[in-house]
């Protein structure tokens, strides 16, 4: 539905959560409300430059439903997958983006199509920080975020600020759940993520299908006219009782599991945020499997960290990268 920006729109800010399937895009207003919304999909051909104009054409249009030239925004945010250099601008690494195979200037090149100031952060770590700020963890001073989605990432909020290291921390989807283990996107074996990230589950239904296993998720996949397992369709076919997607979740549930309880037997923080396509979509059940499958691994049992639902939702990412064009936001 359309919205109609409001209050000065010198202080309005616009986000783009760019993912491996789809880039969402919001403008947020001063008291961080969301003005207008909308995504589109992630080009799965013709690398940066590709992904550049689909990220610009998605920031105009969200502009267009709030009535509001991009160029008029006070800035930009873009939450990226991967490993960042949030000084220069540069997306580093990011493996679950087709065709990003080395550093590219994502907001220098941006900028340069939007007219507006850019500014760049590691996807999960802007969710997190949004989730601290206006959502889920504002009840606390250290928080995981574990995004569960295409793959697995992860964001930390230490003493009430972001941590983010050098450009990278927070990678909880490569912890090494299974030493030489399953092959993960980043090249390695046994992380986290090459168990539990949607796109390493794909590969292991697909995997299975040849080897005689029967699902519905492909039939179901082809019903909605997609390419690929999404969260949606994950989700159907666990309602649905898919032996298959079911034995698949339920080894990720374990290995998350055991990733984040290591997480939490490191930092002790106070809580742990589940967000991301695939935990927003299975919702607090599957939170609390989650919290059942920590238990074992947890070197404080009788003091579990809190456990929650992302109180953002889908549009986390997109809240977070805004987030990262606020003068304020940008001094944490």
């Amino acid at each position: 539905m359309k919205q109609s920006a409001r209050g000065d729109r010198k202080q309005i800010l616009g986000g783009l959560d760019l993912g491996g399937t789809k880039i969402q895009a919001v403008l947020l207003d001063a008291h961080g409300t969301v003005l207008s919304q909308t995504r589109r999909p992630t080009p799965q051909e013709g690398g940066p430059a590709a992904i550049i104009e689909a990220l610009n054409a998605t920031l105009v249009e969200v502009g267009r439903l709030a009535e509001l030239d991009p160029e008029r925004l006070a800035g930009v945010g873009v939450g990226a997958p991967g490993a960042v250099d949030p000084n220069t601008g540069t997306l580093l690494q990011a493996g679950n983006l087709p065709g990003w195979n080395e550093p590219y200037p994502l907001a220098q090149e941006l900028s340069k199509r939007a007219k507006v100031p850019v500014f760049l952060g590691n996807d999960v770590q802007v969710a997190v920080a949004a989730e601290s700020r206006l959502g889920a963890g504002k009840d606390f001073r250290s928080m995981l975020g574990v995004w569960w989605g295409t793959g697995v990432g992860g964001g930390l909020i230490i003493n009430g600020q972001r941590w983010t290291g050098r450009g990278a921390a927070g990678e909880i989807g490569h912890i090494v759940v299974r030493r030489g283990g399953a092959r993960c996107s980043c090249g390695r074996r046994g992380c986290m993520e090459a168990y539990a990230g949607r796109g390493a589950m794909e590969r292991m239904a697909r995997k299975a299908v040849k080897h005689g296993y029967s699902t519905r998720l492909f039939d179901l996949m082809e019903a909605k006219g997609k390419d690929r397992l999404t969260s949606g369709i994950w989700a159907r076919a666990l309602d649905k009782g898919d032996a298959l997607a079911e034995k698949l979740v339920h080894r990720a549930l374990r290995m998350l599991g055991a990733g984040i309880a290591s997480a939490v037997n490191l930092l002790d923080v106070e809580a742990v945020i589940i967000g991301g396509g695939l935990g927003t979509r299975l919702g607090q059940p599957y939170v609390d499997r989650i919290r059942t499958a920590m238990q074992p691994h947890l070197f404080v049992p009788q003091r579990p960290p809190e456990l929650r639902l992302s109180g953002l939702g889908e549009l986390s990412g997109a809240i977070g990268a805004a987030l990262l064009a606020d003068p304020t936001s940008r001094r944490d």
